[in-house]
């Protein structure tokens, strides 16, 4: 989803490559974001997605390959001022207040944003007064997307930043973060978490092992991983026959029942009233976590 023309992209990983030893968290991952758009990277633990990010940040030099910000190295776009960053292994600053340090922040950048309106849209102006390294867990985390947006930055980039956040802090935090985004600036952002994946980004990206295994949109992952799933109950039939069904993807066994991966449930559907195999018959939309499983295990069975 291209946001502007004529300009360089935002973001352009081209056969990045970051290897720890004998692991290659990184593994030849060709990216392009387009400046204005909302980009989820999402996987599990340890699926390469904070490396990735420091990658992009130019915390870490890829072994192969290159990373391009706006046409330019990380190093000249953070020395420049266009890039926020919210990571997870920050710590307080102590015997500072959460005023003073976004104040010392936005004092490092040539066109800050206004420390008031960092405050606000963090969600932390009551906050202001405060010592950093005397906040909850929650209100710390707050205090970090404050820093990052300190220097109204074109590029934000946040790395699991609902961690920490109950549910209402979250709500307050995607809220923030679609009234940034929707000033025109790109938005790149970490998570686990499916739903905030599909309802908070115009892209998601599936990274598993180092690779992306899949770039679109929620209901172009949904539809790359099989568009419906079609359960039936096994009455003690196996599975025989049910691969080999029109349109299914993939069979899963859960208890007595077969769940079927479809990319066309009419058609299956009248396939198993002809071997009359329909007992106990649900047909549902695949959800982004029947996706995601989806995607992730069809690239382990590949590696």
């Amino acid at each position: 989803m291209t946001k502007t023309t004529g300009t360089p992209p935002a973001v352009s990983f081209t056969g990045a490559v970051k290897t720890f030893g004998a692991v290659r968290a990184v593994d030849g991952v060709n990216l392009t974001i387009a400046s204005g758009e909302t980009v989820a990277l999402l996987g599990r633990n340890g699926a390469g997605k904070s490396t990735t990010i420091s990658l992009l940040l130019g915390l870490n030099e890829p072994d192969e390959g290159g990373v391009e910000l706006f046409g330019g190295t990380p190093e000249q776009a953070v020395l420049a001022g266009r890039v926020g960053a919210m990571l997870q292994e920050a710590r307080a600053v102590p015997r500072v207040t959460v005023h003073e340090l976004i104040s010392f922040v936005a004092g490092r950048y040539p066109a800050p944003m206004p420390v008031a309106q960092a405050l606000e849209l963090a969600g932390i102006a009551d906050l202001a007064r405060r010592r950093v390294d005397r906040l909850s867990g929650g209100q710390t985390q707050r205090v970090r997307f404050a820093v990052a947006l300190a220097g109204n930055p074109a590029l934000l980039v946040l790395d699991e930043p609902t961690a920490a956040l109950d549910v209402e802090a979250r709500h307050a935090f995607w809220n923030s973060m679609r009234d940034y985004a929707g000033r025109g600036h790109t938005v790149l952002f970490s998570t686990h978490y499916l739903e905030e994946a599909d309802a908070h980004a115009d892209r998601i990206v599936v990274i598993d092992r180092g690779r992306i295994v899949a770039d679109g949109t929620g209901e172009q992952l949904r539809r790359a991983a099989g568009g419906n799933l079609v359960s039936i109950d096994l009455a003690g039939r196996g599975t025989e026959g049910l691969t080999l069904l029109p349109g299914v993807r993939s069979v899963e066994v859960r208890g007595d029942r077969a769940l079927l991966r479809t990319d066309d449930s009419d058609a299956t559907v009248i396939a198993l009233a002809e071997l009359g195999a329909i007992r106990g018959l649900e047909v549902a939309p695949a959800s982004l976590d029947d996706a995601f499983l989806a995607l992730t295990a069809r690239e382990k069975e590949t590696v």
